[in-house]
């Protein structure tokens, strides 16, 4: 979390609560069990032990007034997760970047039921690098190339590259195969997320999504296709390949959504993202990795 007054720990960020204006409580310790009844005794004991703080790292006790607006941050311990049983591969390191392969199933970052079972997490453990961050993202079911920046200050110079669409980005992915469409072509079009919905959906209005799409092979009713997108929404792939009736093998999101069952890891998703290229905002040199995965038909 970036600014907060605590460290990471264990791979870890601090949580923290907005403290709302229009509350009645004269200290934040009363705030917290008033807003968290059922787990007085925790906060309670979290702020007598000192493990909660202010954002300016101060450490808030009993008699800690209460500032509406303000937020306090403090560490809390995951529950326990189904280990994703697939590894990482480290295909670069250098002094600012680490970029992996990463495993299908295994998400980027903590969000939702998954926080150690994710990449930064693992990462930030194994190698004992406590400000890793990656520069971009790749859906937990994606698997393939990942770039993360080991120091702070080269987080900007090297995100702003994929917010500026200044990487190239290859996927590759196996899915149905129809030999009445033709290849390559682009497809384009107005994908919205709604915040809390697991799918995105294609509307009418000006395209703000844009998929250029070649075949490479095809194998009787599949086929395997290079995928380049020139822009970032979410499940942009998925839903540019479902639309033309070609769905990704393993894709329980479109065009129908399938709920999947925890630890189950028998169906991966048939996307990889087979290479990022980008010229290096420090070293001005063109810099491509690779993946070594290869996708099951």
């Amino acid at each position: 979390m970036a600014g907060a007054p605590l460290p990471i720990r264990d791979g870890l960020g601090p949580d923290r609560i907005r403290m709302p204006a229009g509350v009645e409580a004269n200290t934040i310790a009363e705030f917290l069990v008033q807003a968290h009844p059922a787990e007085s005794e925790h906060w309670l004991s979290l702020v007598d032990g000192g493990g909660i703080v202010d954002e300016h790292g101060r450490v808030v006790d009993l008699e800690t007034r209460y500032a509406p607006t303000r937020f306090v941050y403090f560490y809390r311990d995951p529950p326990p997760e189904i280990r994703v049983p697939f590894d990482i591969e480290i295909l670069h390191r250098d002094d600012r970047l680490l970029v992996i392969d990463k495993p299908h199933f295994l998400a980027t970052i903590p969000r939702g039921a998954h926080i150690t079972e994710t990449a930064v997490v693992r990462l930030r453990r194994a190698l004992d690098l406590p400000d890793l961050t990656p520069a971009h993202r790749l859906d937990r079911m994606t698997a393939g190339v990942l770039m993360f920046l080991i120091r702070r200050e080269d987080r900007r110079a090297y995100q702003d590259l994929f917010v500026s669409q200044q990487v190239a980005k290859d996927y590759e992915a196996i899915a149905a195969y129809d030999p009445a469409i033709e290849f390559p072509r682009t497809v384009r079009s107005r994908i919205a997320k709604e915040h809390g919905v697991m799918t995105a959906t294609e509307e009418p209005g000006e395209p703000n999504s844009e998929t250029v799409i070649e075949l490479i092979e095809a194998r009787g009713a599949q086929a395997r296709y290079r995928l380049r997108p020139k822009t970032g929404r979410t499940h942009q792939l998925r839903l540019h390949m479902s639309s033309m009736g070609l769905p990704i093998l393993g894709d329980n999101y479109y065009p129908n959504f399938r709920r999947s069952e925890p630890g189950d890891f028998s169906t991966p998703l048939r996307l990889l993202a087979r290479a990022i290229e980008f010229i290096d905002p420090h070293t001005r040199e063109a810099r491509r990795f690779e993946s070594r995965r290869t996708l099951r038909w």
